[in-house]
């Protein structure tokens, strides 16, 4: 999962970029410079935690996510336009998550002056829409081009992409972002490559200042959620050793750190879950698609294995947690075969069966 943070300048996105990934970029950038900085960390999932101690392992591997803090937005919405650079970055995305500031600070100025969180998230919107625009109309133009010549590709398949671009154009001039239309498994094909920044699903991070209550904000698209974060007592809290920052939660009444929470919402917006594999050798999170089958996520752990598929051996965490061990959930009956058709849930514990 690789998530980029976005925003405009002197929103916050480098102090949630060092919130969530307990890093130390400085944070005062250069307003409308290009730069992305990337960081990989640890999905913290207590199931992880609670099977390692069970299996003792010589490895104890956690899900990974990829957080990018992408600077230059603000240039691209002063200038209607982004650039080649920044939308390459932008469209290898999974999903999005705004920083949107709500906090006020005179010493750091806001760009337009006054804090106002909804004409923020309205500027970016207007600009994925108005990307996607130009898009969707420069493939049209071609399509229209292809249509009027009599050789080339077969003419059924254009004429389909022809409708299903009519169908992107009519929504992006009614303003309303891609990830709102319903798209076929063969539409989705089509799209591939495409990168659309309004199809992407988006977390709209209202960034707080310290003890502040979040605003109200309406929000009504789909694959799009909306969280509030005290950002600089979260990067605060991140940087501090555990030991200290779990003193500092305990006083303060905080249950969590924002990590663990703004990743359980970006897993649910992008319709993730997680499995395990289970072993003296490692025990492993792997991150799959809800409604994914038992060979897809085979093919997560090796593309062998998808391949070669046999059967999957298969345990929930709660019943693994009950038992005990696999021995005594062999013997109680609670590890069964699964075959191709078997649709993976959240917290399943599997043991593919295959062929090479």
């Amino acid at each position: 999962m690789k998530l980029g943070i976005i925003g405009l300048p002197q929103s916050g996105k480098t102090t949630i970029f060092n919130a969530l990934t307990r890093g130390n970029q400085p944070t005062g950038a250069a307003v409308g410079r290009m730069e992305v900085h990337t960081a990989v960390v640890d999905v913290p999932d207590k199931r992880v935690d609670r099977l390692s101690k069970m299996f003792n392992p010589k490895k104890t591997i956690y899900a990974k996510v990829t957080y990018a803090d992408i600077a230059g937005l603000g240039a691209a919405a002063d200038k209607g336009e982004i650039s080649g650079q920044l939308l390459n970055q932008l469209t290898q995305m999974d999903g999005l998550i705004h920083v949107v500031r709500c906090f006020e600070n005179l010493s750091v100025p806001h760009i337009h002056e006054l804090v106002d969180p909804l004409r923020d998230i309205q500027l970016m919107d207007e600009e994925f829409l108005l990307n996607d625009q130009i898009m969707v109309e420069r493939k049209m133009e071609k399509l229209g081009e292809e249509q009027k010549r009599f050789m080339g590709r077969d003419k059924a398949v254009v004429e389909r992409e022809a409708a299903l671009f009519g169908k992107l154009q009519v929504a992006l001039n009614a303003s309303m972002p891609l990830r709102e239309l319903e798209i076929t498994e063969d539409e989705e094909k089509q799209l591939q490559g495409f990168g659309f920044l309004s199809r992407k699903p988006i977390l709209i991070l209202l960034n707080l200042g310290d003890a502040q209550e979040a605003p109200k904000v309406d929000y009504p698209h789909k694959r799009s959620k909306v969280v509030g974060l005290q950002g600089r007592l979260e990067m605060d809290l991140a940087q501090l050793p555990e030991e200290d920052a779990a003193l500092f939660m305990e006083e303060y009444g905080i249950k969590e750190l924002g990590l663990s929470r703004l990743i359980s919402e970006s897993y649910d917006l992008l319709g993730l879950q997680s499995f395990f594999t289970v072993g003296e050798d490692e025990v492993r999170a792997w991150t799959v698609n809800r409604g994914a089958f038992a060979p897809q996520a085979a093919g997560v752990v090796h593309s062998d294995m998808e391949k070669g598929f046999i059967r999957a051996e298969v345990i929930s965490y709660d019943d693994m947690i009950e038992t005990g061990s696999l021995a005594e959930a062999r013997n109680k009956g609670k590890l069964r075969l699964e075959g191709k058709q078997y649709t993976v849930l959240d917290g399943d514990i599997l043991s593919i069966r295959f062929t090479s």
